[in-house]
């Protein structure tokens, strides 16, 4: 499908737009390291059921979109994308998906504007309050944590490079995304400053990721979380319920890893349209 250019103030983003222009909208956010390749069978699927479905490249992964400081990638300025995005495509009320630290910022979205979110769907990220009491009740989480803290050293980015992306690359195969799937990730990263961009998430907004006092969320909520999680165990996942007071479905996909739109993609969309079609308004 052709790419969308969306003008945000001073930023441009990449933008990928399937279904029916006056079907419902459903905005998706993707994580680290992937791009709005991520969500490439989602979108079929929300067009095939006359939805409209909006996965953008997100600040720092759209080659318009790449300021230069830490500060342009505070996790409040990368809500203000996913809202103005939502503005500029004419998506009064959406509904919100995301993964990874997309996840993240859709929870917070949520959070922000109750009131534009028709449903919330979260993948593999627990909500910020659940992962803040795992990192402190839960041994393993840490560890399984541990890479959030090897992209805040300034080094990592030149290491990355050096490698040709190898270890990058390993981690997502091991966590079962396709090969075709890393290529396309590893290429939006490829350009200078774009992998340093996509870190500059974790510099900003490193304990945007854990806080114990986030607000409880009221909109209807899907959280699915893979059982062979490398990074997300399953204290956090089940924490997440006592987080939500709305409405609220958790799935768990026994055997599925970190990257669910890859290695589960048909388990992910039919929890996902059942999950619409039932918060219509």
């Amino acid at each position: 499908m052709p790419v969308q250019r969306i003008p945000l103030g001073p930023l441009t983003f990449d933008v990928d737009v399937a279904g029916p222009g006056d079907g419902v909208p459903v905005l998706m956010l993707h994580g680290f390291p992937q791009c709005r390749h991520a969500w490439r069978e989602t979108l079929a699927a929300l067009a095939r059921a006359g939805f409209r479905g909006i996965a953008p490249d997100q600040r720092g992964y759209s080659p318009g979109a790449r300021p230069l400081g830490t500060e342009h990638y505070a996790a409040e300025r990368i809500v203000d994308d996913a809202l103005g995005l939502a503005d500029a495509l004419g998506a009064d009320r959406f509904h919100l998906v995301g993964h990874d630290w997309g996840g993240q910022i859709a929870w917070m979205t949520a959070a922000r504007a109750p009131e534009r979110i028709r449903s919330l769907t979260v993948l593999s990220r627990p909500h910020p309050a659940a992962f803040a009491w795992a990192m402190h009740d839960d041994p393993e989480q840490a560890a399984r944590s541990g890479h959030h803290q090897r992209l805040l050293d300034p080094a990592t980015p030149a290491a990355i490079r050096q490698d040709r992306m190898a270890g990058l690359r390993a981690r997502l195969a091991d966590q079962g995304v396709p090969a075709s799937a890393i290529d396309a990730y590893c290429a939006t990263l490829e350009p200078p400053g774009a992998l340093e961009a996509a870190i500059e998430w974790y510099r900003a907004s490193a304990q945007a990721m854990r806080q114990p006092g986030f607000p409880v969320i009221g909109v209807p909520t899907l959280y699915v979380w893979g059982s062979a999680d490398s990074t997300v165990g399953r204290m956090a996942a089940e924490a997440t319920a006592r987080f939500v007071d709305g409405p609220y479905r958790f799935i768990e996909v026994p055997g599925a890893g970190h990257f669910l739109t890859d290695d589960s993609a048909s388990v992910v969309d039919q929890a996902l349209l059942a999950h619409l079609a039932a918060y219509p308004d």
